[in-house]
């Protein structure tokens, strides 16, 4: 039966948080996502996708950015075209990072913290960074796959501890 496997095709990836206490600077949570090659799937991102951007293929897409958490649902939400990822690619890596201005903050910082990646109408997980309250960005998802076969999804929060930028570069690094 594994010929029917499709594996994953598009993907959403959603992030939702609370405006800040009356008083405080807004907290910034920011989706990223980090596409690898095949021949070198823990080196250097090919590209990343972050608020500004787009994948150069248009596989990857930002749809909404929020900067302080203000409004209905999920604030952040990204979609993953898997499926028309071009075959070169056998990995992504999305994350979540923190702005870190004015103010240093992690996650036990942030009001409400959300997440959810679902494909289609199912939900593949959700999380609330409980586990990585202490971190200042988190890996949130893997994709893989070898060859041109269907893509795997590979949930798990791990949290990690630094500046967005160093996030960006190392995020699909190997974890020990």
């Amino acid at each position: 039966m594994n010929g029917l496997n499709k594996g994953m095709r598009k993907v959403e990836v959603a992030v939702r948080w609370d405006p800040s206490p009356a008083g405080q600077a807004p907290t910034d949570l920011d989706l990223l996502a980090a596409t690898y090659l095949a021949s070198d799937p823990y080196g250097d991102p090919v590209y990343v996708v972050h608020h500004g951007s787009r994948a150069p293929d248009g596989t990857i897409t930002l749809n909404r950015d929020s900067k302080d958490g203000q409004g209905f649902g999920y604030d952040e939400v990204m979609t993953l075209e898997l499926d028309r990822l071009d075959a070169r690619y056998a990995r992504v890596v999305v994350g979540v990072a923190i702005q870190q201005h004015p103010a240093l903050r992690d996650f036990g910082s942030v009001t409400n913290p959300g997440l959810r990646i679902r494909e289609g109408y199912t939900v593949l997980t959700q999380d609330d960074f409980g586990g990585v309250l202490g971190a200042t960005a988190a890996t949130v998802a893997e994709f893989v796959r070898d060859g041109s076969g269907p893509w795997e999804f590979r949930p798990g929060v791990h949290g990690f501890d630094g500046d967005p930028a160093s996030f960006a570069r190392t995020m699909g690094a190997a974890r020990r």
